[in-house]
């Protein structure tokens, strides 16, 4: 494996994703028990019980027999990187691709565990070209439909169209950074306009393109700025706020 590789090698694929699951449930049920795991990874519950403890040796879930199932600061960072990537290449299957929700879903599944944080970051920059052009976007992914579905043709022989997308056409956004929201206003993530490890860092965090947040509050010398993304909050130093460039909802 390459310095790139974005998981520490005790973490197999398996537990990233009781870990993503365990996220997933607190997020939306505000808690998470071995019988809600269980189904939502369509296993025995006598299964769960032994990944659990393996999470809790290392440090990454709050376990205890019988008990709710809860995740450390370090258990949800590393949820969060898993869930980060499996969001961005359902994105990339679905919405590019377009492939069928679920079959995207079962691909960034597949993947999503060995995607480094060079080809990540890739992808989110794809993402971010199609936010800051989305004409030229358009453009060449109904050239694409038109390929990919070139047998589908009325009997005149032109080719079936896609349908027009439900993006902002025409319009010009302002775009400006998560710094200069107030408390209580929400913006869609652009870009995130920084470098090396603290972009990596607000990637893995979820702050993808078109992800929508809200200004929670800001510290009185305005730094940190809290942030919610994900049904959770999140503090972003003041000079990494400004590097995620949003639209104003």
């Amino acid at each position: 494996m390459t310095k790139a590789e974005i998981a520490p090698a005790w973490i197999t694929k398996a537990l990233e994703d009781y870990l993503e699951t365990i996220f997933l449930l607190v997020r939306d049920h505000g808690f998470a028990r071995v019988r809600d795991i269980a189904s939502a990874r369509k296993v025995k519950a006598s299964s769960v019980s032994p990944a659990l403890k393996r999470l809790a040796e290392q440090g990454l879930v709050r376990y205890v027999q019988r008990e709710y199932v809860g995740l450390t600061e370090q258990g949800t960072h590393e949820a969060r990187r898993v869930l980060a990537r499996h969001e961005l290449l359902t994105r990339f299957f679905r919405d590019v691709l377009r492939m069928p929700a679920e079959a995207a879903d079962q691909e960034a599944c597949a993947i999503e565990h060995c995607l480094t944080a060079e080809a990540m970051n890739r992808l989110a920059r794809f993402f971010e070209f199609s936010c800051a052009y989305p004409e030229s976007h358009r453009a060449w992914q109904e050239k694409f439909l038109t390929f990919d579905r070139g047998q589908d043709c009325e009997p005149d022989g032109r080719a079936v169209c896609a349908e027009d997308s439900p993006s902002k056409a025409g319009t010009v956004e302002r775009v400006m950074s998560v710094s200069d929201l107030k408390p209580g206003q929400q913006g869609i993530v652009r870009q995130v306009n920084a470098k090396g490890a603290i972009r990596q860092r607000l990637l893995d965090m979820g702050l993808l393109p078109d992800v929508v947040l809200r200004v929670e509050r800001v510290a009185p010398v305005g730094d940190p700025v809290w942030i919610s993304l994900h049904g959770s909050q999140l503090a972003l130093r003041r000079k990494e706020a400004k590097t995620v460039l949003i639209s104003k909802v």
